[in-house]
């Protein structure tokens, strides 16, 4: 059942392909409780591209946390953020933001700046998750969704789970903004 669900999803995913907007700036008062302790602003990023993805622990995406530490090793020097946003939404994330940090870490190393267990549909839906939904009728439909913020705090472009984090149209964008 599962990887028939993964399936359809990918399926659904490459049919909608991009769905960047030039809508409203992102607000910059923003904060994400932060996987290592504290709380990450976006305000901090203002004048920066930001790519924010929705991740789990269980997804069959899940290597793609290695294109997205390689994607942020190569360009943070120039700028970029690459914000790992951990949601258990689509039931397959572990069950604390300790197991998430301890996996990350002992499987692929991760650096790049992650949250807490976030959620990222519905109601209950993080406020800049809730802010694309409003301003852009963008939701995640599945775990490695991809938001690229502009460095004027726009949506650049919009990517779901079948577009890997080192794609050529991700790169692209992220090359014209550093």
């Amino acid at each position: 059942m599962l990887h028939r669900r993964c399936f359809m999803t990918a399926m659904m995913a490459m049919m909608l392909g991009s769905a960047g907007s030039r809508s409203e700036a992102a607000p910059q008062n923003w904060t994400f409780p932060s996987i290592d302790g504290g709380t990450m602003s976006f305000g901090d990023w203002t004048g920066r591209p930001v790519l924010v993805v929705n991740t789990a622990s269980r997804c069959g995406f899940t290597p793609q946390y290695d294109a997205l530490q390689a994607l942020y090793e190569q360009y943070k020097a120039q700028g970029l953020v690459v914000l790992a946003v951990p949601s258990g939404d689509f039931r397959q994330e572990l069950a604390s933001n300790e197991d998430v940090k301890e996996f990350c870490e002992v499987n692929f190393n991760l650096t790049m700046p992650m949250s807490t267990i976030t959620s990222v549909k519905g109601a209950n839906a993080h406020p800049f998750y809730a802010w694309l939904r409003r301003t852009n009728g963008w939701v995640p439909n599945w775990n490695f969704n991809k938001v690229l913020i502009a460095p004027d705090g726009r949506v650049a472009g919009t990517w779901r789970s079948t577009t890997a984090p080192n794609s050529r149209d991700i790169r692209r964008a992220i090359e014209a903004m550093l």
